[in-house]
C-alpha cells in the first residue's frame, strides 16, 4: 500500500495556497504578466459545489437521521457535556439506525465514511434539496443560513463511481430511460467525470452565480477564446438558463483538448422559486440544531497541470485576476515544491461591518496549484486522481465552537469529521530556554522542568498537560520558584500568546489549542484555520479532497480623513503566511523531542545530546523567522492600504520592505539548513 503524504507535504500545499491577498515578490517560474488583452470582469458570485460519490441513502433515512440528531443535539451538543454521558446517550437512541450504524466511537476511521452523514453529524449541515431520476439521486445540503454554503451532491442509484468507469461492467453502458429534469443530474455526467479521474469520488462541478443577462456574455467569451470548453450550450429550464465548461486543459491552454473532468457551471437566474439551487432539485422541510453554524464561501481551490493555463482562461472569459504570486522556491518542504496562485474577480461591493463581511459572497477567490517537483502532496494528487478540486474553504462566525461541536459529536456517536493533527508543539512548550525568559538562570530552569515533568505536569516531549490545574502545578514547582505558575500556564499556549497576547482569553487559547486549530495575524486582522482529514477516501493513504474552515476576525477602523468607518476588505486577516513556517518547524520540534526522550529512556545520553541539539536549532529557526514574518505582513498590509489610497510611491516603498524581507527569510532558511547539515554529519552511532 502506498504510504499517505506527510503532514509536512500537505502543509506545504496548503501554505502556498493560503498566503496574504497582494503581490508576493520574487522570481517565478512562470510570470503572471502577460500581453493579452483583459477581458471586461464578469459578475459572478459563489453558487454551489457539486459532488459525485459511490452511493446516497433513501431521503427518509437521513431525515431520520436528522430527527434523532436534533434531540440528541438538544441535550448533549454543549462544550462543557460529559462525553461519556453523551456516548451512552446516543447508543440508547441509536436503535438500529440505518445511516450510520453502531460503531464504537473510539474506533473511527476517516475513510469508507458517508460524505452526507458527515456533514449531517459534524457541522449540524441539513438537506434542504432532493431529486430523484431514473438513474441518479441528489441531495442538497446547506447551514442553516441557505444563502451560504451549498454542496449538491449525486449518486448513481446502482454503480458506484468506479463501475461507471469501467468498460467491462455491463450496466455501465446502460442507462434507464425516462426524462431528466436536469442535464446537470444526469448519469452521463457521473461516467464522464469517473472515466477521467481514475473512477474517484470527488468535487466534480464549482459552481457560480451570474448576474441576469450576462451568461451571454461568458459563452462568447468561450466560443472566442476557449471553444474547446464549451461542454455544452447554455441550457434552458423553468426559472434559469446554465453554461457548463470543462474547467482546465489536459496540457497547455489552446494546444492541447480539454481535461473532460471538472466542470465550471454558470446559473443565470430568471425565477428561482421554480427551483433549488439547481433545476430538478425540489426544496425539503430541514430542521436545524440549536448549536449548528451558518457557513459562507470563502475560496476554491485546484491542483493542475497548467496553472498558467487556467489563470489565462480565466481571466479571458471571466476578466479574473491574480491576487497572490509565490517563489515555491522560498517556502519548499525539502524537495517538495509547488507553485500557486490566488485568481479571482473585483466585484467592489461595500462591507460596512463584520456581520455583512461574513456573509458577502461576491468576493470569488480561486487558488491554483501546480508542482514543480516530484515529490509532495500536489505531485501525488496529479499523479493519482488527475487535475481536479483539491479543497473547499468556507468561512463561519466562530471557528472554535464549529470545532468542538464536531470533535465531541465524533467522539460521542462514533461518526462525522476528524481534522488535520497539529502537534502541540505548534501551540506552544515548555523548555528550559523557555523558563529562563521568565529570569531564572539555565541550572534552575533545568531543576524546575525536571520536577514538572516527575509530577506529570509536563510529558517527555516538553508540552504541559492541558487539563493540569493550577493546585497540581503550585504543588509540583520547587518551593523557591512558584512565582513560575503563570508561565507555565502560559507555555500551554506561548507561540499563540507571542502573536495575541492579551487579546484573547485564557478560555479562548484553551479551545483553540485542544481542538487543533492554526491561527495567523494580519495587521489588525486575525485568520483561524483549520483542515479536515480527507473526505471521499475510500482506503486510508488514498489522495482525495479535503474540507477547510476558516473565521475571519475583521478589525474596524475609521477613515482619518472623514471620520467615518472604513469599509471591511475582502479576505481581511489575510490567508495564514505564519502558519507553513511555524507549523512546520513544530512537527521537526516534536520529531526531535520525541526522539530525545527515547534515547533518554534507552541511556544513550550522546544520542539524546543530539536530539536536543536538533531541539535548539529548530526552535531557533523559528525564534529569528518569526519577526521576519511579522516585518512581511506589516508590509504587506502597508502596501494593500497605500494602494486602495492611490498612494503608489508608498506602496512601492511597502512593496521593496516586503522584498528585502524574503530575502532575509530566505537567508535565515539556508543559515539553518546548513546547521542541520553539519548538526546531522555529527549524529553519535543509533546502537
Amino acid at each position: 500500500m502506498r504510504r499517505s503524504p506527510s503532514l509536512a507535504s500537505i502543509v506545504l500545499s496548503i501554505f502556498l495556497l493560503y498566503t496574504l491577498p497582494r503581490t508576493f515578490s520574487g522570481v517565478t517560474t512562470q510570470p503572471l504578466t502577460s500581453s493579452r488583452r483583459r477581458s471586461a470582469m464578469a459578475s459572478v458570485s459563489f453558487s454551489h459545489v457539486h459532488i459525485y460519490c459511490d452511493s446516497l441513502k433513501d431521503l427518509s433515512e437521513y431525515k431520520t437521521l436528522e430527527e434523532k440528531l436534533n434531540s440528541f443535539s438538544s441535550k448533549h451538543s454543549k462544550p462543557s457535556h460529559d462525553l461519556e454521558l453523551g456516548r451512552k446517550a446516543w447508543s440508547d437512541v441509536w436503535d438500529g439506525h440505518p445511516v450510520i450504524g453502531h460503531k464504537d466511537p473510539t474506533q473511527f476511521k476517516g475513510h469508507q465514511q458517508d460524505v452526507v452523514e458527515q456533514m449531517l453529524v459534524g457541522l449540524g449541515w441539513r438537506i434542504t434539496g432532493h431529486c430523484d431520476t431514473a438513474d441518479t439521486r441528489t441531495v442538497a445540503i446547506t447551514s442553516r443560513d441557505a444563502q451560504g454554503v451549498r454542496f449538491v451532491i449525486t449518486a448513481h442509484k446502482e454503480l458506484k463511481m468506479a463501475d461507471l468507469a469501467s468498460d467491462s461492467h455491463p450496466a455501465a453502458k446502460r442507462h434507464k430511460s425516462g426524462q431528466e429534469p436536469c442535464h446537470a443530474l444526469a448519469a452521463s455526467n457521473l461516467q464522464r467525470f469517473s472515466e477521467h479521474r481514475a473512477g474517484r469520488q470527488g468535487i466534480a462541478v464549482l459552481g457560480f452565480r451570474v448576474k441576469s443577462g450576462e451568461l451571454d456574455h461568458i459563452v462568447e467569451k468561450y466560443k472566442e477564446k476557449h471553444p474547446k470548453l464549451l461542454a455544452t450550450e447554455p441550457k434552458d429550464y423553468p426559472g434559469a438558463r446554465i453554461l457548463e465548461v470543462f474547467a482546465y486543459y489536459q496540457g497547455e491552454t489552446g494546444s492541447s483538448d480539454a481535461d473532460q473532468g471538472t466542470l465550471l457551471r454558470f446559473v443565470e437566474e430568471k425565477d428561482a422559486s421554480n427551483f433549488w439551487v439547481l433545476p430538478g432539485i425540489q426544496p425539503v422541510e430541514a430542521t436545524f440544531d440549536q448549536v449548528s453554524l451558518p457557513a459562507y464561501c470563502d475560496h476554491w481551490v485546484s491542483n493542475v497541470v497548467s496553472r498558467r493555463g487556467f489563470l489565462d482562461t480565466l481571466e479571458d472569459t471571466l476578466g479574473f485576476t491574480p491576487k497572490v504570486d509565490f517563489n515555491a522556491g522560498v517556502v519548499a518542504a525539502g524537495e517538495a515544491q509547488i507553485e500557486s496562485t490566488v485568481t479571482g474577480n473585483a466585484p467592489e461591493t461595500f462591507i460596512p461591518d463584520a456581520k455583512v463581511a461574513l456573509k458577502d459572497q461576491s468576493q470569488v477567490y480561486l487558488p491554483i496549484n501546480n508542482a514543480l517537483s516530484e515529490v509532495g502532496h500536489v505531485h501525488l494528487y496529479l499523479k493519482e486522481v488527475g487535475q481536479g478540486v483539491q479543497h473547499i474553504a468556507s468561512r463561519v462566525e466562530d471557528l472554535p465552537s464549529l470545532v468542538q461541536r464536531a470533535n465531541d459529536m465524533r467522539k460521542m456517536t462514533g461518526a462525522g469529521l476528524s481534522f488535520l493533527s497539529i502537534p502541540r508543539s505548534y501551540y506552544g512548550s515548555l523548555t528550559a530556554r523557555y523558563l529562563c525568559k521568565a529570569g531564572v538562570d539555565l541550572a534552575t530552569a533545568e531543576k524546575v522542568l525536571a520536577a514538572l515533568k516527575s509530577a506529570e505536569v509536563v510529558d517527555a516531549n516538553d508540552i504541559v498537560d492541558l487539563e493540569a490545574s493550577k493546585e497540581k502545578i503550585q504543588a509540583a514547582l520547587p518551593a523557591e520558584n512558584k512565582g513560575l505558575l503563570d508561565h507555565v500556564l502560559r507555555a500551554r499556549y506561548g507561540n499563540l500568546y507571542a502573536l495575541l497576547r492579551e487579546h484573547v482569553s485564557e478560555e479562548t487559547y484553551l479551545r483553540i489549542v485542544r481542538n487543533n486549530v492554526l491561527v495567523d495575524v494580519q495587521g489588525e486582522d486575525l485568520l483561524l484555520q483549520i483542515f479536515t482529514s480527507s473526505i471521499l477516501q475510500r482506503q486510508a493513504g488514498e489522495e482525495a479532497p479535503f474540507l477547510e474552515f476558516i473565521q475571519r476576525v475583521c478589525s474596524e477602523r475609521n477613515d482619518p480623513a472623514t471620520g467615518k468607518p472604513k469599509a471591511i476588505k475582502a479576505g481581511c486577516g489575510g490567508f495564514g503566511i505564519r502558519n507553513f513556517l511555524t507549523l512546520f518547524l513544530s512537527i521537526e520540534v516534536s520529531k526531535a523531542t520525541k526522539a530525545r526522550g527515547e534515547a533518554e529512556a534507552a541511556g544513550k545520553m550522546d544520542l539524546a545530546r543530539y536530539y536536543g541539539n536538533m531541539v535548539n536549532t529548530f526552535t531557533s529557526q523559528l525564534e529569528e523567522s518569526n519577526p521576519v514574518l511579522t516585518a512581511i505582513s506589516d508590509a504587506m498590509t502597508a502596501e494593500g492600504d497605500a494602494l486602495d489610497a492611490g498612494d503608489q510611491k508608498t506602496a512601492a516603498k511597502y512593496a521593496e520592505e516586503k522584498a528585502k524581507g524574503q530575502e532575509r527569510l530566505q537567508e535565515i532558511s539556508s543559515k539553518y539548513k546548513q546547521l542541520m547539515r553539519q548538526l546531522r554529519e555529527e549524529m553519535p552511532e543509533m546502537a
